[in-house]
């Protein structure tokens, strides 16, 4: 029974469900040592909630040369590679503690469930989970125009879950996704930081801390 003031959740996907940054981490590490720039892991904070091109931008603007487009797609096709080979190792234990019970929570209260995941290997992550039919909805990077801050993303879920942006909450754990939860007219749920996470409604220290009811 739906008791919640919501009528959809629309989750995020590294960082909120499971932790693929750290397979992103190495894989753009691989990718800055191969172009000389400086890559360590404070960089790759500001890396996250930002779309595959637009982190590689980052990363290159640090290098000592500039590179032509046809040698960035090249790049951004050898890191993704190198990530889905990383990504083949995942099974349902690389689930973070309490996502899955988050999922089940929303489920059981007769809420819809949405995932906005900026990340083009989203399906593939889900089944390697075994979460992809937990979804009501699934929208990922080749589904949208614009990368997070934008709103687009959540804009869109909450579209196809048929539910206005004002009845949904959205829950992020990176600053982009939050400010884009935001700007679509959501309440957010921050995953994280607080200082990080100010533009959130509510912020949890970690997944496990997710209770509907506190929401509601």
């Amino acid at each position: 029974m739906n008791n919640s003031r919501f009528k959809a959740v629309i989750f995020d996907l590294d960082g909120v469900i499971t932790d693929t940054a750290r397979f992103h981490y190495l894989a753009w590490k691989r990718l800055a040592d191969q172009v000389g720039a400086p890559f360590d892991e404070a960089f790759n904070e500001h890396l996250k909630g930002v779309d595959r091109m637009g982190s590689l931008e980052l990363i290159l603007a640090r290098a000592p040369r500039s590179f032509a487009t046809a040698e960035k797609l090249l790049l951004a096709d050898a890191k993704n590679r190198h990530y889905q080979e990383l990504v083949a190792t995942m099974t349902p234990d690389d689930l973070l503690p309490g996502a899955l019970r988050a999922l089940e929570e929303v489920r059981a209260a007769g809420l819809k469930i949405g995932l906005a995941s900026v990340s083009k290997n989203a399906f593939t992550v889900l089944d390697r989970l075994g979460i992809r039919g937990r979804f009501d909805d699934v929208v990922d990077a080749a589904t949208i125009a614009n990368s997070k801050p934008h709103p687009e993303i959540f804009l869109t879920a909450a579209s196809h879950l048929g539910v206005a942006p004002g009845d949904c909450l959205g829950v992020e754990d990176a600053a982009a996704g939050v400010a884009s939860i935001k700007d679509a007219g959501m309440r957010a749920v921050g995953v994280g930081d607080p200082q990080v996470l100010a533009r959130a409604d509510y912020i949890i220290p970690a997944m496990d801390r997710f209770r509907l009811a506190d929401y509601s």
